[in-house]
């Protein structure tokens, strides 16, 4: 289709000649959408007559400028050395449509670039900038009023302050997602004000060490659903069960993978979040000196009212399994020791014995008589070999060759009389030999005795 020679066809040409040239500090938004969705999606031609080819598009997402380009919805334009903006006429033309935009791990560093690409995208609901070098860059207040619409924003690994994150959700009604990993937050300040729609919060792998500073998320995050804190040092849930009862009536998911929590009084303390029933909690200092088995049983039992543990569904069965355990690992520590939880799951269930350990795995050993005529000696075997092998150990015991010898197996346990070890590839486990059995080996040239033994 032939665009008319006006104000869009000059920004045509701006487009073609100006946005395709690499700068020094980094690329535009406008020059990498072309490059990323041509010539694939839409071919561009130059010249006189400058037109756009148009791909057919057999869905409803899009630019609305459907006789000319054909974008998606969601633009993934990570790592693409983009610094600036471009031709704001070009990223309305382009993303009118756009609700997810992926700008990580790229070069900007501006916060009025990012504005112009923010305020020309008008259905924006979601906007990643994570790995962005934004430390120390100042957010002039009237740059933040583009980010109204957004609904989950990432700022993992761009080092913005405390105090820029705040000044722009101020001026997002609306957010539900906020991702701040990696940005080294030890203190945080409380607004005067609440953010009554966040939903998740993510801030992993910081510095937040004092449950004062999480403390300070019930207060501005009051509906808040999921907390992603792993990899934070939290050294302790400090306070006692009427205040945890008041904070975060709304949390459904609480991630302290890799935390400092070393109590089990801490991990108590989770029962007092009143819709709490989702926790992960790999990688604590308390967890790393038990068993897989006691840590799973032990952290279920401790949590009654949970559903999930570390990703896994906990089943009515498992939970009954983690409880029982619970009452017999603790059955023989001193009364002022035992925790609140086993004295509620023994009157439960009631004061359970410790179960009997049972070994189901295969003896590897015996310890036998070996009888050669007059002879008589204490001998330990293998269970895993074979006859062959067995007749072999015994040569040096009875002073035969393996061709000299008919070997017999006499049970002491069994009324029946010995059973001769015929077959060479036969394993020795397979006679169920115990300890104080017998070996007879007879020398095929004393043909009375072997005669006697085979009637």
């Amino acid at each position: 289709m032939n665009i008319k020679p006006s104000a869009e066809g000059e920004a045509m040409q701006r487009f073609g000649s100006m946005e395709t040239q690499d700068d020094i500090n980094g690329r535009t938004f406008v020059e990498v959408i072309r490059e990323r969705y041509s010539p694939e999606n839409f071919p561009w031609c130059t010249g006189p007559d400058i037109r756009v080819v148009v791909v057919p598009s057999a869905g409803p997402q899009g630019s609305p400028l459907k006789d000319r380009v054909n974008l998606p919805s969601v633009l993934v334009l990570d790592s693409w050395g983009i610094s600036q903006a471009g031709d704001q006429a070009w990223i309305v033309a382009f993303c009118a449509h756009v609700s997810k935009l992926d700008l990580s791990h790229n070069k900007l560093q501006d916060w009025h670039e990012i504005n112009k690409i923010v305020s020309n995208t008008p259905n924006l609901e979601s906007l990643n900038l994570s790995y962005n070098p934004l430390a120390g860059v100042t957010l002039e207040p009237w740059c933040t009023k583009a980010f109204f619409r957004v609904r989950s924003l990432g700022l993992n690994n761009t080092k913005v302050s405390w105090d820029t994150v705040l000044l722009l959700i101020r001026e997002i009604p609306e957010l539900e997602e906020l991702f701040l990993s990696l940005n080294g937050y030890s203190s945080l300040t409380a607004p005067s004000v609440a953010f009554p729609s966040l939903r998740l919060l993510h801030i992993t792998h910081n510095s937040l060490q004092d449950w004062a500073e999480v403390r300070k998320f019930s207060s501005m995050f009051p509906s808040l659903d999921t907390l992603v804190m792993a990899n934070n040092n939290l050294a302790s849930i400090q306070d006692n069960k009427d205040v945890l009862q008041r904070l975060f009536p709304n949390l459904r998911s609480i991630n302290l993978h890799n935390s400092g929590l070393n109590r089990w009084e801490d991990v108590e303390k989770l029962n007092f979040f009143p819709k709490l029933e989702e926790v992960q909690l790999q990688g604590i200092p308390l967890l790393q000196t038990f068993t897989e088995e006691e840590r799973i049983h032990l952290t279920i039992a401790q949590l009654p009212a949970i559903s999930w543990l570390n990703g896994s569904v906990v089943t009515d069965c498992e939970r009954e399994a983690a409880e029982r355990f619970f009452i017999r690992y603790y059955f023989d520590y001193p009364e002022e020791e035992l925790p609140d939880r086993y004295h509620s799951l023994v009157a439960k269930y009631g004061k359970l014995e410790p179960l009997a350990e049972i070994d189901l795995r295969p003896r590897c050993c015996a310890q036998v008589e070996v009888h050669c005529e007059e002879k008589v000696q204490q001998l330990t075997i293998r269970l895993d070999q074979t006859v062959a092998v067995l007749k072999k150990q015994l040569t040096t015991v009875v002073q035969l060759s393996t061709n000299s010898m008919r070997l017999y197996y006499i049970d002491r346990t069994s009324v029946f009389g010995p059973e001769e070890m015929k077959f060479n590839t036969r394993a020795l486990h397979s006679y169920s030999i115990q300890d104080g059995d017998q070996l007879l080996v007879v020398p095929k040239t004393n043909r009375k005795a072997a005669v006697k033994l085979a009637d």
